[in-house]
């Protein structure tokens, strides 16, 4: 037994905890997890940060913060890790960000209108942000006419029956006056980037100003205030792209369904009889719905691959690390990053560059190895492709609520070996059960320790039900847990290592289950449905845990019509192969959603 998610049971809190944490301590036999090896590929990354989490459950004063600290000017090894493929695109992450963006334009294959949207017999497919990008130069459109095509529809999504509230904080002014910025630069001939006049939705718990950060709360933007934008949401600005407003989540990011009570629930907009997933519902509902091109969300627990995979986008997590996460609600947790959501990979590689670099903080304690992307366009591409080997735990990969699931996901790996020559190596994931155990005590106690400082004056008592009953598990735990964490954390990391000396990505399918139907009583009181949330969060922990990139890309749909994604976990650092692999012809069959906007009209 390999602690593997048998059926919908959930671990019972209670007893477990302690047991499981004893666990921790117990010896394993001889493994090398503070080897050279192990220290350089995660060289103890979250030593500061888990110190000042511990200390925080002590209820001894916090560490000096990394912000109050200049550490700018200190040397790090900019070594890397392993050498990396070939056929890849070396970033400057110290740069700015609109050259990233034009170095990742190059990787992308040779751009031919002709081949989008030619006719009314076109399978579905979503605009692109090359499409938008050619019809601006072309004069065929303008980001102010679009932006009243984007203004209409996040409108009409709000006054639906039922309501779909897609963003928490919108602006129609302020839209149409970065719209008109940006189509003044195209009138020049000087737009900033290719993403110069895209429209990108921002998460809750992300700051964008002048927008206030609520985290889905009903009060938190007042003891909170937001006076600049988080690094990530700034290097966007910088390349052109209109911000239009901060879209719904889950409160605080406690939850796998996306439900919100405050706000209204943001639907999935292939059925809106059920949910987006969770945390991130308002990004990949608004750009399943084709009203934008991308968004930014945060994933701390899947909150960006599930809500993709059940709404049929794709969404990139990050290496913990690559992206600087200042600037949102939790940004000194060890399990959290900020990562785009888009409905292609192409788009998702464009946004990526955008964002990516890491904080002087995780220069220092990660050493990241320079980041790079996949020459999707040189003629070795397909030759790499081939060269890729892909773990695969049959009987984890099967364990999911519905057959279609793991059939769809298993047609892809039969074409991946077929096409491609990609070979499919069997493996096994220990400790499956003490992965999750880990999770949720390193998750819950983070989020206590960074935000309980505002649950001031009986604000906790504010929170939705479901929120209040997660802060009170989290509040419970120890700073003896928080450590027997870790050490489970480095064991499972072992593991991992372990394996990726076999092959080069583990491929999971993303969730257990499709996407859920909203129970209407959960519309005004919020869900704590444990079978939900298990089958949800099956296959996304490692990504967190263990700070490895991972994405989930759309392919296929259920007996319902409903999205299935497939979770591609590549080693540390490794964005480039996962990028590769997803782009692989991997999304195909699209369906157009039954609610979907046409924002892009010649």
């Amino acid at each position: 037994m390999h602690g593997l998610h048998k059926g919908t049971e959930l671990i019972a809190f209670g007893s477990w905890k302690s047991d499981a944490l004893r666990l921790a301590l117990k010896p394993r036999g001889k493994l090398s997890a503070d080897s050279k090896v192990f220290r350089k590929l995660l060289p103890d990354p979250y030593s500061l940060n888990t110190m000042k989490v511990v200390s925080s459950l002590m209820g001894k004063p916090r560490l000096l913060p990394v912000t109050e600290v200049d550490l700018t000017t200190v040397k790090y090894d900019t070594g890397e890790i392993e050498e990396p493929e070939s056929g890849v695109v070396f970033l400057k992450e110290d740069g700015r960000s609109e050259d990233r963006v034009e170095s990742a334009l190059k990787c992308l294959p040779q751009y031919d209108s002709a081949n989008y949207h030619s006719s009314d017999s076109t399978p579905f497919c979503y605009w692109k942000i090359r499409d938008y990008a050619n019809s601006y130069r072309k004069g065929l459109t303008t980001p102010s006419t679009v932006a009243e095509y984007v203004i209409c529809a996040i409108e009409e999504f709000s006054n639906k029956k039922p309501p779909t509230p897609l963003l928490i904080s919108f602006n129609a002014e302020d839209v149409r006056k970065q719209a008109a910025a940006s189509t003044q630069r195209f009138a020049e001939g000087k737009p900033l980037s290719i993403l110069d006049g895209i429209f990108v939705a921002i998460k809750d718990d992300i700051d964008c100003y002048p927008h206030p950060s609520k985290g889905a709360t009903t009060w938190l933007h007042e003891v909170r205030d937001v006076t600049k934008d988080a690094v990530s949401v700034s290097r966007l600005r910088s390349c052109g792209v209109i911000l239009v407003g901060k879209a719904n989540m889950h409160e605080l990011g406690m939850g796998t369904t996306g439900v919100n009570p405050n706000y209204g629930t943001a639907r999935n907009p292939h059925d809106l009889d059920r949910y987006t997933g969770g945390s991130s519902s308002g990004p990949a509902a608004i750009v399943a719905s084709g009203i934008c091109s991308a968004a930014l969300g945060t994933d701390g627990g899947g909150s960006i691959r599930i809500p993709s995979s059940l709404c049929g986008v794709v969404g990139l997590k990050t290496t913990y690390g690559r992206t600087d996460i200042k600037g949102a609600l939790c940004d000194g947790g060890t399990v959290e990053i900020v990562g785009p959501i888009a409905s292609s990979v192409e788009d998702i590689i464009l946004v990526y560059a955008a964002i990516l670099g890491s904080s002087p903080a995780d220069k220092i304690s990660l050493r990241p190895s320079v980041p790079c992307l996949p020459d999707l366009s040189s003629q070795e591409n397909s030759s790499v492709v081939g060269t890729l080997r892909l773990g695969k735990y049959t009987e984890w990969f099967n364990d999911v609520f519905s057959p279609d699931i793991s059939n769809k996901c298993e047609d892809v790996l039969t074409m991946l070996s077929e096409t491609h020559g990609c070979n499919v190596v069997e493996i096994v994931i220990p400790e499956l059960d003490q992965m999750r155990t880990s999770h949720v005590v390193s998750i819950g106690s983070e989020a206590a320790a960074s935000l309980s400082p505002d649950f001031q004056d009986g604000k906790v008592n504010k929170l939705t039900l479901d929120s209040r009953i997660n802060f009170a598990l989290f509040n419970s735990f120890t700073a003896s847990d928080y450590v027997a964490a870790q050490r489970l954390r480095r064991r499972i990391m072992y593991y991992h290592m372990e394996i990726f000396k076999k092959v080069d990505v583990i491929v999971t399918p993303t969730t257990g289950m499709t996407a859920p139907v909203i129970p209407k009583s959960a519309l005004k009181l919020g869900e704590s449905n444990m079978k939900v949330t298990s089958n949800l969060m099956r296959f996304v922990l490692a990504g967190n845990l263990l700070g490895l990139p991972a994405i989930s890309i759309p392919v296929g749909y259920d007996k319902q019509g409903l999205p299935i994604g497939l979770q591609i976990i590549g080693r540390p650092w490794g964005e480039a192969t996962i990028l590769r692999l997803a782009a692989a012809g991997l999304c195909i069959g699209a369906k157009q959603p039954a609610s979907d906007i046409i924002v892009l009209k010649h």
